[in-house]
């Protein structure tokens, strides 16, 4: 029987699997939406390992806390809306609670951890097979605490931004708040002592060959052209240091100053970016079917 283009697109927006897979399980139930969602979950985990050479550059961060252990998570998909599937959704949370109980060390380790429904690479694996689309568990990072310090946790509302702060003193509150800065702020460093020696050689250069070009700069003094190159560098990297930026919050005070009026200091911070550092894919569903146009 011929099958119907809304019925593929119908089941490849329920299932998240690729045009001609759905096209396939179409064939194979007589166009039956419901059975061809069957037939896809029987054959997803041979499609499984067929789907490795796929570029899965979306997806969703995950915090969980476990007392003193806060773990952040990055589970990437091919395609945005399978991010926001309820499965996938449920995938990213168990994963995230999995390594904040467990605290691994390494990714082998993190998949290895064993859950009431099989270790944590088998319920990706699982995933895969009901979702149909390459789904991977990219990098995990877990924060300790101790006495007296607080965690800062922030998840942007569309999933692709999680952060971690964490803080000696001050209150969750502000630690959240921090975490909502660093978030939007994406700084490069926590504070001053984080930053690489490498960095500021690095910059330090990029700033003598930028003021050679002013020629105000080569009639100063030695000393004076030393100030000015030490004041540039310190700008730019107040700019990416958080503790010296601006608080979203707060412009008029830094972050550090902010952090230190509610009696706390700023130890660390993690911060993904979904993808971030990965090949996109740039498609959609009209751009596939004419792909698969034969002339």
């Amino acid at each position: 029987m011929a099958i119907s283009m809304e019925s593929i697109k119908t089941l490849r927006e329920t299932t998240g699997a690729g045009m001609m897979d759905c096209k396939k399980a179409l064939e194979n139930t007589n166009g039956d939406v419901d059975k061809a969602i069957d037939w896809l979950r029987e054959n997803g985990v041979i499609k499984a390992t067929k789907k490795a050479a796929r570029i899965a550059a979306e997806g969703l961060c995950g915090i969980a806390v476990n007392g003193d252990v806060a773990a952040l998570v990055e589970i990437n998909a091919e395609t945005d809306f399978v991010a926001k599937n309820d499965l996938f959704k449920t995938l990213v949370k168990q994963i995230a609670e999995a390594v904040a109980v467990n605290a691994p060390a390494t990714l082998e380790e993190a998949n290895a951890i064993a859950t009431s429904e099989g270790t944590i690479a088998e319920l990706v694996i699982a995933a895969i097979a009901r979702i149909g689309e390459k789904i991977s568990f990219r990098r995990f990072e877990v924060v300790r605490k101790t006495a007296g310090q607080n965690f800062g946790t922030y998840v942007h509302s569309n999933g692709k931004i999680g952060v971690i702060t964490l803080l000696n003193g001050a209150t969750e509150e502000v630690a959240r708040d921090v975490a909502m800065h660093v978030a939007a702020m994406n700084p490069s460093f926590a504070t001053r002592n984080d930053v690489p020696a490498e960095y500021v050689e690095k910059e330090t250069h990029i700033q003598l060959e930028a003021a050679k070009q002013d020629p105000a700069f080569a009639s100063k003094p030695a000393n004076i052209q030393e100030k000015m190159i030490v004041g540039r560098v310190n700008k730019v990297i107040a700019e990416v240091c958080l503790a010296d930026q601006p608080f979203v919050k707060e412009p008029s005070a830094t972050v550090s100053k902010y952090v230190t009026a509610q009696k706390g200091s700023i130890v660390s911070f993690t911060r993904y970016n979904v993808g971030e550092g990965m090949e996109k894919r740039n498609d959609n569903f009209a751009e596939e079917v004419m792909s698969q146009i034969k002339y």
